[in-house]
């Protein structure tokens, strides 16, 4: 059986995602700090607040929920409900985040951060790579 490569790599892209955002909960406020989430996120998590984890857990819950889809596209699981629906979906929302930086440079250069900069570039590759495991394997769902 051949798998769709793409949507495979992109199910681990997302899968990876998930682990770190897993381990800045673990790494506490420093991760916090170090992976851009900001400072009230990292305050709260100094402070023993529950907000900053269960953000974060959500977060990566997201993240392998889409990886699951993904492996599912690529004909590694089976079909997930509305698959036709979220692949398109979880696609266009790592696109829109990957140009959320072009909107930053135009509308609000102040905000513009190398945090912003880089996980802007990290999302339209996912995106991306999405995209073509989409195009490839449209006509099958």
């Amino acid at each position: 059986m051949s798998y769709n490569m793409p949507l495979v790599v992109g199910a681990a892209l997302s899968a990876i995602a998930a682990l770190l955002h897993l381990c800045v909960i673990l790494g506490g406020p420093a991760w916090y700090r170090f992976f851009g989430a900001g400072e009230r996120m990292a305050k709260g998590a100094a402070a023993g607040h529950l907000y900053p984890a269960l953000v974060t857990l959500l977060i990566a819950c997201v993240l392998s929920t889409w990886a699951a889809y993904a492996l599912s596209g690529a004909g590694v699981l089976q079909p997930l409900p509305l698959q036709s629906l979220v692949l398109p979906a979880i696609t266009a929302a790592y696109l829109l985040r990957g140009l959320v930086v072009v909107a930053l440079f135009v509308f609000d250069r102040k905000r513009l951060t190398t945090f912003w900069i880089w996980s802007s570039v990290i999302c339209l590759a996912f995106g991306v790579v999405h995209l073509i495991g989409l195009i490839q394997v449209w006509g099958n769902l």
